[in-house]
């Protein structure tokens, strides 16, 4: 998903294309532990020595690729085998022994972590196929300077999607992310280093990192439940069965549930691979055995913020753009309420944001929620998460959301600006898209509770 010498490998990369459109797509927590399952000691990843392709791959699309000024991951040809198919030892190109990989999730209600209306992200992890699994697999390269590492592989927006997304409940991002590659990154034996060419130190490390938020932004636990009535509640329980059943609709297959005290906080997808970890298809599957911590009724999926958490006041002072200067906001100006809760994305000077985040004029406003993150707050609308993207305001399944400030009622486009821009103003059925600058009409935007 993010990450051919010759022709004809381009070309054979085209009809893998094809074929991988027939596959179950994806639709776009501390629970269960790692100690809940068997260890397999005595198992050691073997060497790879099958020469490397350079063709595409595809996979199944689960998020947006990130971008990135390193050499490609190596990939492998098309119509190879899927892991957990043959007892074949592990190559470059198969996933052996761990050729069962979960994207693991959280969702963490007390301490709490990441977004209000977001699980966040455990890890991917490497099963045998059975149930056991590897750990530790290479202590030379169990590095403890992850930060470091994607920096210099000039991945800032992956770190900054980790920050709001991988999160230790202890506080401690840097070394639950160490803990991840190290007692499993380091097992996946595709991501080994002779598996690449021109290898550049730390590589893979970057590959895993990049790979497991990218499965993560296709697998939102938090939409798939609400779409089945399943929300955050202090009193609401509910049962494994339907928690089960809504979950299954992400990519068609049974998931793992974990619960605490009876409290849902974890949840497994499972995957096959067909091709190495960083650039292959990946094939939903069933989980490997019933391992599901939670009671059949009664279970409780709590709301985040049970710590005391409170929503951010929004009392800084905020500064509007004209065409040539920048002023003081002019009291004259509609602003609007606190941004929390569920609301309209009202435009100052008429209309409102749909929920693909466009403009318009003529008919009904999207519902938009606003839930706390830390001293700012996400926005979500029925299409999905809302970010500024290339410049635009906009919301989608596949959009990994921003965290948003507001100030004296209004919507923040970047630093304390408060303006936000569009071609013209939308006239009839027209629909306008929103700018964070460089467009001829100047407009704020205000939250109207509902």
């Amino acid at each position: 998903m993010r990450w051919l010498k010759e022709l004809g490998f381009q070309l054979r990369a085209q009809v893998q294309d094809a074929a991988a459109s027939s596959l179950p797509a994806a639709v776009p927590s501390p629970a269960l532990k790692l100690s809940d399952k068997i260890p397999s000691s005595n198992m050691i990843p073997s060497l790879r020595t099958l020469a490397k392709f350079f063709m595409g791959s595809t996979q199944i699309a689960m998020g947006p690729a990130y971008h990135s000024a390193r050499a490609q991951s190596p990939t492998c040809p098309a119509g190879g085998p899927l892991s957990c198919s043959s007892s074949a030892a592990g190559t470059c190109c198969y996933n052996a022994p761990g050729g069962l990989l979960l994207q693991t999730q959280f969702w963490d209600a007390s301490p709490s972590t990441g977004p209000n209306n977001s699980w966040t992200i455990h890890g991917l992890w490497p099963d045998n196929c059975d149930g056991t699994y590897q750990a530790n697999c290479d202590a030379s390269r169990a590095y403890t300077n992850i930060s470091d590492i994607i920096r210099a592989a000039g991945q800032d927006a992956l770190l900054n999607d980790m920050n709001i997304y991988w999160k230790d409940y202890k506080g401690n991002d840097a070394s639950f992310w160490e803990h991840e590659w190290g007692k499993h990154g380091t097992c996946i034996n595709t991501l080994d280093p002779s598996c690449y060419t021109d290898y550049q130190p730390q590589e893979e490390v970057v590959d895993f990192f990049m790979k497991t938020v990218s499965l993560f932004k296709g697998l939102d636990s938090y939409q798939a439940l609400a779409a089945a009535g399943i929300t955050p509640s202090n009193s609401q329980t509910y049962t494994s069965a339907d928690i089960q059943a809504a979950l299954t609709q992400v990519t068609g297959h049974p998931v793992t549930l974990g619960c605490r005290s009876g409290a849902l906080n974890e949840v497994w997808y499972y995957y096959n691979v067909q091709g190495n970890v960083q650039s292959g298809s990946y094939v939903p599957t069933d989980p490997d055995g019933s391992k599901s911590t939670c009671p059949a009724t009664g279970v409780k999926y709590l709301p985040k913020g049970g710590d005391g958490y409170n929503p951010p006041p929004t009392t800084s002072p905020t500064t509007t753009m004209t065409a040539s200067t920048t002023s003081t906001t002019d009291s004259s100006r509609p602003t609007g309420d606190p941004f929390f809760g569920k609301g309209y994305l009202k435009i100052d000077t008429g209309g409102c944001l749909i929920s693909t985040g466009k403009w318009f004029t003529s008919g009904t406003c999207a519902t938009y929620t606003a839930a706390p993150f830390g001293s700012g707050f996400t926005l979500t609308s029925s299409k999905g998460n809302c970010a500024i993207a290339s410049g635009v305001f906009t919301c989608g399944r596949t959009v990994l959301g921003d965290v948003f400030s507001s100030s004296n009622g209004l919507l923040v486009s970047s630093g304390n600006d408060t303006s936000f821009y569009a071609d013209a103003v939308p006239r009839g059925w027209t629909q306008q898209p929103v700018y964070t600058s460089g467009h001829s009409t100047i407009i704020q935007i205000l939250f109207q509770k509902t």
